[in-house]
């Protein structure tokens, strides 16, 4: 399973650093330390504290997109998998977005709950890449 630097962690939650180890600090996330004494934040933690914090409401000022190529870069926090289709959805900050794609592109990409990847938007169309 990928885990995430807190500084990782607080860009896919679209928070400051700080605001990510204040919120470990705090045992609102679990974290644990790699060899290096690195504070990490396993994936699937990740996952669930960011739908959390998206439905709980961070406090934090929403920022806006205008470009019609939005790049969302976030934590998968949901994949259905059909026999033919599938659902992912990301947590990019306080974005939740939700692609269907095929279950042979979630399969080549290796998409799994707590990793990292980016939604694209353009129009009405949400294409997932695999970070």
């Amino acid at each position: 399973m990928q885990s995430y630097t807190i500084g990782q962690a607080a860009r896919l939650l679209g928070v400051s650093p700080d605001t990510a180890r204040r919120w470990a600090d705090a045992g609102r996330v679990t974290t644990h330390r790699d060899e290096a004494g690195r504070r990490l934040i396993d994936g699937r933690d990740l996952a669930a504290f960011s739908v959390e914090l998206a439905k709980a409401g961070s406090g934090e000022e929403e920022v806006s997109s205008t470009s019609v190529r939005n790049a969302f870069p976030g934590i998968v926090t949901a994949i259905k998998l059909g026999d033919v289709a599938a659902q992912v959805e990301i947590q990019a900050g306080p974005h939740r977005l939700v692609s269907l794609l095929t279950r042979e592109a979630v399969e080549e990409l290796g998409l799994e709950v707590g990793m990292e990847a980016t939604a694209r938007v353009k129009s009405t169309n949400v294409h997932i890449d695999r970070v």
